[in-house]
């Protein structure tokens, strides 16, 4: 019997997910579907009593239900437990609905291997959203202690901060002028998403040495992701992370690691450059 998995988020459309999990399948000869699942915030119990009886075999969750979503599963662990954020979903061998964390694991696979293990980098997190928190315990497994969160919304950062008590909080209003002190920058926030809002400023005062990361892979580069490029500043995109997230979920899923071919990345992006 065919497996079936997918993801749940709204929006959702814009998901590679299944182009890359769907690979990976037929890669590897396991007789699965994965797709988009459209759902609202009053379906994510039915979606869990689908997973429990079997109709589906692991889901993933993006924006907004990440937090939501550990209402509604039995036990989150490990990355999950940490964060508060869940991205990944299965059924263990007791009938037990886990919830899992891979994001975090994404953002250290894709770049934090680009930055040196120096506790006095600054380090700041634009937005407090679904992806915030694995991204703040990316950053302090790398040994950076010095964490700020920026939104424009400060309840969402006081939440936040109740989490993580080492975090600094900037106010939105305050933001272009502190730029200049971070050395590590990483939007997490959907501005720049494909038909969507993009920061109202240019980050002309960042350090000339900044990583700049931007969580958005659809488009590969976001305004500000471009304007920082083209002033020589170091700049990543989203589309490692995505791909190092999905490996492991689909590890946790099916206990094989799937290897990231070229022919994967290509795939990846000839759907992003339709």
């Amino acid at each position: 019997m065919k497996k079936k998995f997918g993801i749940i988020g709204n929006p959702i459309r814009h998901s590679l997910s299944p182009v890359l999990h769907n690979y990976w399948f037929k890669k590897y000869a396991i007789d699965a579907d994965y797709s988009i699942i459209e759902t609202k915030d009053n379906k994510l119990q039915e979606i869990i009593e689908k997973i429990k009886v079997g109709s589906y075999s692991g889901i993933n969750v993006t924006l907004p239900f990440k937090q939501k979503i550990i209402n509604y599963i039995d036990k989150v662990v490990n990355d999950a437990e940490l964060t508060g954020s869940v991205n990944t979903i299965l059924l263990d061998n007791d009938k037990t609905v886990i919830g899992e964390n891979t994001d975090v694991y994404g953002l250290q696979a894709a770049y934090l291997k680009e930055i040196e293990n120096d506790s006095k980098k600054k380090a700041l997190v634009i937005g407090a959203g679904g992806v915030s928190p694995s991204i703040i315990l990316s950053i302090q497994k790398t040994g950076i202690r010095d964490i700020s969160i920026n939104n424009i919304t400060n309840e969402k950062c006081i939440f936040l901060k109740k989490k993580f008590n080492f975090l600094n909080i900037i106010s939105w209003i305050n933001l272009k002028s502190e730029i200049k002190n971070f050395d590590l920058i990483i939007n997490a926030t959907s501005l720049g998403l494909k038909n969507g809002e993009d920061f109202s400023f240019n980050f002309n005062n960042t350090k000339n040495e900044v990583i700049y990361i931007d969580t958005i892979y659809n488009p590969l580069e976001t305004k500000t992701f471009k304007y920082l490029k083209e002033e020589g500043r170091k700049v990543f995109n989203g589309l490692d992370m995505f791909i190092y997230q999905g490996q492991k979920s689909f590890y946790l899923w099916n206990k094989v690691n799937p290897e990231i071919d070229d022919e994967l990345v290509e795939l990846l992006n000839s759907k992003l450059n339709d």
